[in-house]
């Protein structure tokens, strides 16, 4: 895969193989963004668990202090009342069988869907189509409620959803580079502290074997892993 030259020169500037400290490396993907825009930066975590066993998934959701830096647009499958509330705490989209169907139809200019229990025989249809997007509201990650304007302001002010990959590593984004570095640290630790919490039961041996984070467009830079987990441990 060819790089870009401001990749290229980015690679320059520190040690690919050096595990950093967190506000180190965060600085040096501060220091290595050379896009236009502002570039979001994400952490990933590669965990010892296994995730084809149902007893080692990590899942959950964790509000960011600082947010995401990203507005998000929050849809909402709701009747009556719970209609009302979610229209009043500011979701983008509320509806019920005609948001469905607009949906069926390829529609999905929104970035979270939040349904209430009792709609979920009309949202569970779009399974096959909200599943393989990561938009399907789900109960373990709190878009699943019938708390929609609690809901709704957690998301609108940085809540994120986290889950394992088949390869057992979490994605997650943490912020924008404009951030100071105080808060994308504090983003950082609160991501992290979220992690260890989640630890499986069955996990075995050291729970976070590596941490890399970058920029959208930047190289990754190799965290600590054991630094972390001991600023984060309760």
């Amino acid at each position: 895969m060819k790089r870009s030259k401001a990749y290229q020169e980015a690679l320059k500037k520190f040690d690919r193989h050096h595990l950093y400290d967190p506000a180190e490396a965060i600085q040096l993907v501060k220091e290595m963004s050379s896009t236009r825009f502002d570039e979001t930066v994400e952490v990933h975590v590669k965990l010892g668990v296994d995730p084809r066993h149902a007893d080692q998934q990590v899942r959950g959701t964790v509000s960011l202090p600082h947010g995401t830096g990203k507005t998000r647009k929050v849809l909402v499958f709701a009747k009556g009342d719970k209609q009302k509330e979610a229209e009043n705490a500011g979701a983008d989209y509320v509806g019920a069988e005609e948001l469905a169907e607009k949906i069926q139809g390829g529609w999905f200019d929104f970035d979270v869907a939040v349904a209430t229990p009792d709609m979920m025989s009309v949202v569970g249809k779009l399974g096959k189509i909200l599943g393989p997007r990561g938009l399907m509201p789900n109960p373990k990650a709190g878009t699943v409620t019938f708390d929609i304007e609690r809901t709704i302001n957690e998301l609108k002010a940085g809540r994120i959803e986290y889950r394992i990959d088949k390869t057992a590593i979490i994605h997650a984004p943490i912020g924008r580079v404009s951030f100071e570095v105080e808060k994308l640290m504090d983003n950082l630790n609160t991501f992290a502290e979220a992690l260890i919490k989640a630890r499986p039961a069955a996990a075995k041996g050291q729970y976070m074997r590596s941490v890399t984070i970058c920029s959208t467009m930047g190289p990754g830079i190799k965290i600590n892993p054991l630094v972390l987990m001991a600023v984060n441990k309760k």
